[in-house]
């Protein structure tokens, strides 16, 4: 994949923003490959993507920043510039469950995720065979009732030694504390096994089943400290029947969970996702 920069902002809402950066980046010979925005009208709010060539700037991305300073200033503009010959590091943390770790580990290897794996993180040792066999370091750190705080002060250190520009939750089956979501603000990506926010909490195929539904599907989302309350980035459903017992929705539903998960982490990497307040602008 050839270089190229990401520019992503977004600024109140004003006559004008898009010909004002593209001018920015066109008066520096810049070959825009891709652009896309939304302006939204309950808040007056705009929201930018665009991708510019990096072998047509005369500069590297620190130049770029800079000229794109004076602009940042005048129009109050929330922007941050990403390069895309700097691969992100996404850290993978999960439990037992292997059908999202996997889907990502498959995807990861074939090269349809641009990121690199520096480790997996688990509260049990059950996956550690899979993991290693993709080459990729295997930690195991218990989270223990009786010290949450213990263990999950490792996992911090790990998420720090490793430098992660992002956590996915592969069906991790904890809940991290406050502190860290705090810390890791729009950086923690989870897959809720239901289509949020219907059957929140434990068994939601068994609360499925109860109600009768006729859709079952799976969110991608970040994780706040509000559990299962984060900005949504994905989401998607299958169609069930009356015929389908809890087993098939099980089933089903992993399957629209590893799907959900890899387009959401995709959206993530490719910097198509704002977040603002708690709602997500997604480019496609």
């Amino acid at each position: 994949m050839s270089r190229t920069f990401r520019l992503i902002l977004d600024c109140p809402d004003q006559v004008g923003i898009v010909t004002r950066v593209g001018e920015v980046i066109t008066r520096n010979g810049g070959w825009i490959n891709e652009a896309a925005h939304h302006s939204d009208e309950d808040s007056n709010w705009f929201f930018s993507r665009f991708e510019i060539q990096g072998d047509s700037l005369p500069m590297g991305i620190d130049g770029l920043k800079a000229e794109f300073e004076p602009l940042r200033e005048e129009l109050n503009l929330n922007m941050r510039l990403e390069d895309t010959a700097s691969k992100k590091q996404v850290v993978i943390m999960a439990s037992k469950g292997s059908h999202c770790l996997s889907d990502l580990l498959d995807r990861w290897k074939s090269g349809d995720l641009d990121c690199d794996i520096p480790c997996v993180i688990s509260n049990h040792d059950d996956m550690r065979g899979l993991v290693e066999w993709y080459g990729i370091p295997y930690h195991h750190v218990p989270i223990e009732k009786e010290n949450k705080a213990g263990g999950f002060a490792q996992v911090e250190a790990l998420v720090e030694e490793y430098n992660s520009d992002c956590v996915v939750l592969a069906r991790y089956m904890q809940i991290l504390p406050q502190a860290l979501c705090e810390k890791l603000r729009h950086k923690v990506i989870n897959i809720h096994h239901s289509f949020l926010p219907s059957f929140i909490g434990a068994k939601p195929y068994h609360q499925a089943s109860r109600r009768g539904v006729k859709l079952i599907g799976a969110t991608c989302h970040y994780v706040t400290e509000q559990l299962d309350e984060g900005p949504i980035i994905d989401q998607d459903v299958v169609r069930v029947s009356h015929s389908d017992k809890v087993e098939d929705l099980v089933r089903l539903g992993k399957d629209v969970e590893k799907t959900v998960l890899a387009r959401g982490l995709r959206a993530h990497l490719e910097d198509r996702v704002l977040v603002h307040g708690n709602k997500t602008v997604v480019f496609s």
